[in-house]
């Protein structure tokens, strides 16, 4: 009986320690939570500190240009070279000379040129295709795009936004 009393007690005292060990480290848990919490409320203030050190320092932010500021006066005419450019032409929107060659794109059954204008806008021609009244997509090169006019003139653009007008390709 005295054997039973004793286990009986050993497992009570087992039980009742084994409980405060569990109370302790919930208490350590908090503590580190809340140690955590402190940390990070820290860093925040340190962080609007430095934030508020930079403002004063720079005062408000320049808005951002709405051009390219590496590309000169102008966003396609920094490297052009135009051989013969008529009055007309000049001011057709449309014109071959108001677009620079971006994309060529050549299959086995189809091939495309991809052109873009001053303004962003990007325009995608099959072969054959016409840009504008009287200016055709012909034929594709590596680097250049052939236009034919009405006229039987040939106008071959490259990625340099070179152009070129020739009687014969």
């Amino acid at each position: 009986m005295n054997f039973f009393k004793i286990i009986i007690l050993f497992l009570f005292f087992t039980i009742i320690s084994s409980g405060n060990l569990l109370a302790e480290s919930h208490d350590e848990e908090q503590n580190i939570i809340d140690q955590a919490k402190e940390i990070n409320k820290e860093v925040k203030k340190k962080q609007a500190e430095t934030q508020a050190n930079i403002n004063s320092e720079i005062g408000e932010e320049e808005p951002l240009p709405l051009n390219d500021p590496f590309a000169g006066d102008s966003s396609l005419g920094s490297g052009t070279t135009v051989i013969s450019e008529s009055d007309t032409e000049k001011r057709d929107e449309m014109s071959l000379y108001r677009f620079k060659l971006v994309g060529i794109i050549a299959g086995s059954h189809e091939s495309y040129a991809s052109l873009v204008n001053a303004s962003g806008e990007v325009i995608t021609l099959q072969l054959h295709e016409e840009l504008s009244d009287g200016v055709k997509l012909v034929d594709l090169r590596l680097n250049e795009a052939i236009f034919e006019k009405e006229d039987g003139k040939y106008m071959i653009i490259n990625f340099k936004n070179q152009i070129k007008e020739t009687d014969e390709y």
